[in-house]
């Protein structure tokens, strides 16, 4: 598994983007409350470090994970939002439930990013058991949270880049 070779905080010497320009969102799923309180403090402290203003950081939460995809469907419309972060955690069990949430929230998520034309940023953490996750929310592992706000803040600079150098080269008319 990749993130046992990896500490998902570690960003080692990549360049991450200024971000007091951005507002970004955040959907955090009520369900595994521990676990996702943790990785809500991951992503906004990191968002915090690479200078996203408190005020420009919107979250809501949602009952579960499922509903991730409605809740980050709302920022996208009712919001200026440039990102979504989408933060939730679904543990194994008895049951094929498991593998029907899991799905449908990758999917709904892909299906927003493409929608959109925004990034929607998959922050769910998808483990065997509770001491997986405890691992990846600010344990041995790093924060999922922290990952999650980072690689928002490079989605949003990519794109206003890509934008920007469009623009100025094919101007429209």
């Amino acid at each position: 598994m990749a993130s046992s070779l990896k500490n998902l905080s570690d960003f080692g010497n990549m360049e991450i983007p200024n971000g007091s320009d951005m507002k970004i969102g955040i959907v955090v799923a009520q369900w595994n409350k521990e676990i996702t309180d943790a990785l809500f403090q991951g992503a906004k402290q990191t968002l915090l470090k690479h200078e996203v203003k408190e005020d420009n950081i919107i979250s809501i939460s949602v009952p579960g994970t499922f509903e991730l995809t409605l809740g980050a469907q709302n920022l996208l419309e009712y919001t200026d939002v440039d990102a979504v972060i989408v933060l939730g955690c679904v543990i194994q069990g008895d049951t094929r439930h498991f593998d029907f949430i899991c799905q449908s929230v990758t999917q709904g998520v892909t299906d927003l990013n493409i929608k959109y034309n925004q990034p929607v940023i998959f922050g769910v953490l998808t483990t065997n058991n509770l001491e997986q996750a405890q691992e990846r929310c600010g344990g041995k592992l790093g924060n999922k949270g922290d990952e999650a706000a980072v690689t928002a803040i490079q989605m949003v600079y990519t794109q206003k880049q890509l934008r920007d150098n469009y623009l100025e080269n094919f101007p429209i008319d």
